[in-house]
Formats: C-alpha cells, structure tokens, sequence
C-alpha cells in the first residue's frame, strides 16, 4: 500500500463563515486555525496547506474571559531603544478588533512560509457585513 500525498490538484477549498458574536476570542482561534490548516479534512498532510478559506463576522463582538482586557498586553518594538509600546486588550478590543483576532490566529498556524500561506484564506471583519458574498460561503457552527 502506497501513502497518500495530496496534490494541488487533489485539494478543493471551501468557503466558510464564522460568526463571532458572544464567542471566545480563543475557542474562535483555535477552532479557525484548524480549519486554515485543514485538519477537519481526511486529507489532512502537515507539510501541505490542505485548509478551507475562512471569513469572520462580528469580531468586535467576541469576548475575552476573567479579567483579560485589563491584565492581558499585547506588546511591540520599534526596534529603538526604548521603543517597547504596550497596549492592553481592552483598547485593542476597542480600537482594532480584526488585528487582535487575527493575531490570536496567526499565532496558532505554522511558522514560516507555509504558515503565512495559511494565514492569506483568513478575512476578518469587525462587523457583520463581508464582501465575500460572490464566493458563496458556508455558514460554520463553532463547537
């Protein structure tokens, strides 16, 4: 018996729509990372991007448990010195909600080239309108 190694050719894509409204900022992630990588597929490989393109609806919407907007930081440096900026989730939920999902899912995909890859099938919106209607999505029920 031969293994199987999927093709480019072997691979079909689906659209699918994820609404974020009243979820988990990380059960949204991490369900979403698995589907950029392909892993609810049976042709998943780790070493081909097997996934589905995602789009994510309402992520202004989505929820941080506990105490998370206040305690939770998310950090960068200009590469300065003394160039560390710190921002907590609360502004970040507030002022750019798709960054800090799309952060959260970034970090959960492969790093390097196959990872950015993955990331390029994710679209990310604050609201609930998407301009990915002509791809015809279906809508994905998270667990």
């Amino acid at each position: 018996m031969k293994t199987f190694m999927p093709k480019a050719a072997d691979i079909t894509r689906q659209w699918y729509v994820v609404d974020a409204e009243g979820q988990s900022l990380g059960r949204v992630a991490s369900q979403v990372a698995n589907i950029l990588r392909g892993k609810n597929k049976p042709i998943y490989t780790p070493n081909v991007d097997t996934g589905d393109y995602v789009i994510i609806i309402n992520a202004s919407k989505a929820v941080l448990t506990g105490k998370k907007l206040d305690q939770k930081i998310y950090y960068k440096h200009s590469g300065y010195v003394g160039g560390l900026k710190e921002t907590k989730y609360r502004k970040l939920m507030a002022d750019k909600p798709e960054f800090a999902l799309r952060k959260a899912i970034v970090g959960m995909l492969p790093k390097g080239p196959l990872g950015r890859q993955m990331a390029k099938k994710l679209h990310v919106f604050a609201g609930a309108e998407h301009n990915h209607a002509a791809q015809k999505p279906v809508k994905f029920d998270l667990v």
